[in-house]
């Protein structure tokens, strides 16, 4: 399952809160899924919580634990930026625009399926 805010984003681009290691508890758990025998021995999915704010995440994305560690540090910084700053999250921000850019596209494909009928429409009427 890919997390609501991906990880994969420009970090640079994003000005974030910082997470100091002492305001995190981290531990190793069974993840859960496809995966058979390589997902039920192994203890490589992370549950991450930042203490003061309360937020957990969950990640079993690969099975690295190391890439696991990291990506969930970063969903993690996310959330807490998110949960301090609100709508003055460049996260939030930047959810928002993507938004925006989908309704846009759905609005397009809308137009040009309309466009489409109208003229298959017209079309028969030309053959009558």
């Amino acid at each position: 399952s890919v997390p609501l805010l991906q990880a994969e984003r420009k970090r640079n681009s994003l000005n974030l809160l910082e997470l100091s290691e002492a305001e995190l508890e981290e531990q190793f758990v069974r993840g859960d899924g496809p995966g058979g025998q390589a997902t039920n021995k192994t203890n490589n999915c992370v549950v991450l919580k930042h203490i003061p704010s309360g937020i957990v995440v969950k990640c079993h994305q690969t099975r690295s634990v190391e890439k696991n560690r990291k990506l969930a540090r970063e969903i993690l910084q996310e959330k807490v930026d998110l949960f301090y700053k609100g709508e003055d999250s460049d996260v939030f921000k930047e959810k928002k625009a993507s938004e925006k850019q989908k309704q846009e596209k759905k609005r397009r494909a809308k137009e040009n399926l309309e466009r489409k009928k109208l003229f298959k429409e017209m079309q028969q009427l030309d053959k009558e």
